[in-house]
């Protein structure tokens, strides 16, 4: 059973001895395939967003999009290990590639779920910031301030996923004629406490990159939630409609990621209620969440590869930068108005031709641009 969790196939030997195990024949050639979609469609989508932020210059960039670009640059990433993770799988679970690159695959694997989840808290954040708190927000939202955050969600990012880079190993374990990339806990813990760091690591490792950000994210919506009605109580105009549609985004971002993890941190909790006796030892069932989980882990990953289509569905100006990239726009799009409407949050007015072939300035209010980032 492949785990990329802190939860290894070894977790419940003891127990599971008695269990008798069958690997569902399907897992081999489906798992890897999805693997290897998702690194195709991460790589191009992920790194299609960074273009289009980056495309743009620093000056039209918007405080959101220092987030929508780190979430790329995770994702992208962590895309790029998938095949190995693709040819472990469909090797029956063989690592031919040494403990460095187990270690480093599966540090890359924790680093993307802890800094995609801060992005989309810091995105959350910056929402609040710029509906609830507009006056009192500017410092906050500054480049500065981004700076500041991008350095402080990876570091953090970085630090909690050290387990995985350090206790990761790549050897024959007993009884196996194959190399195993799981958690080896013998270089830091003594004989019989396996068990509670296993436990410990479990436990942290959701409550930190699943559980506490979401309370964090709901918290900001629920303010965000009751200022955007008291709004629309007062006034419907477009400026409100447009920055309703740039809620929903993120929003649908938000729930995109929670639905792609839940099932990963589920299964991984309840692995941990069964050692800990809170749930009934079933060997039915471990067998199921063996065979269960791998797929779980799939769904997890498939998460980085979404968001640049979610982006395109829901943004029409992220589509129009994406067709400017690829050659595909003509008209106002290309040359000097293409390099204005290549970021997701450019803000700046554009030149139209007016009557007769004169050059109008169309004058925009920031409220009226259907952004990805706007404000």
């Amino acid at each position: 059973m492949e785990d990329l969790g802190y939860d290894d196939s070894s977790y419940f030997d003891n127990q599971t001895s008695d269990c008798e195990y069958t690997e569902w024949s399907p897992s081999l050639t489906l798992i890897p395939t999805i693997y290897l979609l998702v690194f195709l469609l991460g790589t191009s989508g992920n790194g299609l967003v960074l273009w289009t932020i980056f495309r743009g210059g620093r000056e039209k960039r918007r405080s959101a999009d220092t987030f929508i670009a780190n979430l790329a640059m995770a994702d992208l990433t962590f895309v790029a290990t998938l095949p190995l993770w693709a040819a472990y799988t469909c090797l029956n679970y063989h690592w031919p590639f040494g403990t460095f690159a187990c270690k480093l695959s599966s540090y890359l694997v924790f680093v993307n779920m802890y800094a995609s989840v801060f992005c989309l808290t810091g995105l959350s954040f910056d929402r609040y910031l710029a509906i609830v708190r507009p006056m009192a927000s500017t410092k906050l939202r500054s480049r500065a301030s981004g700076l500041v955050a991008t350095i402080t969600l990876w570091v953090l990012a970085a630090m909690l996923a050290l387990p995985a880079l350090i206790l990761r190993e790549a050897a024959m374990l007993r009884g196996e004629d194959k190399i195993t990339c799981y958690m080896d806990y013998s270089s830091v813990v003594a004989n019989g406490t396996e068990g509670a760091w296993e436990v410990g690591l479990g436990l942290s490792s959701t409550l930190l990159g699943f559980v506490i950000p979401f309370a964090v994210m709901l918290t900001c919506y629920f303010f965000i939630a009751r200022t955007i009605a008291g709004h629309f109580r007062k006034e419907r105009n477009e400026g409100l409609q447009k920055r309703k549609r740039l809620l929903t985004i993120i929003i649908v971002l938000v729930v995109t990621f929670a639905v792609c993890w839940l099932p990963y941190h589920l299964v991984k909790t309840i692995y941990v209620l069964m050692d800990l006796e809170v749930m009934p030892w079933s060997c039915s069932f471990h067998t199921f969440l063996n065979n269960f989980h791998p797929y779980c882990t799939c769904v997890a990953y498939i998460n980085s590869c979404l968001n640049p289509f979610l982006y395109a569905f829901f943004d029409p100006r992220f589509r129009q930068a994406c067709t400017t990239v690829l050659g595909c726009s003509q008209g106002r799009w290309s040359g000097s108005g293409g390099d204005k409407s290549a970021s997701y949050s450019s803000g700046h007015s554009q030149n139209l031709p007016g009557k007769g072939g004169e050059t109008q300035r169309e004058k925009v209010s920031p409220d009226t641009h259907d952004t990805l980032v706007r404000g």
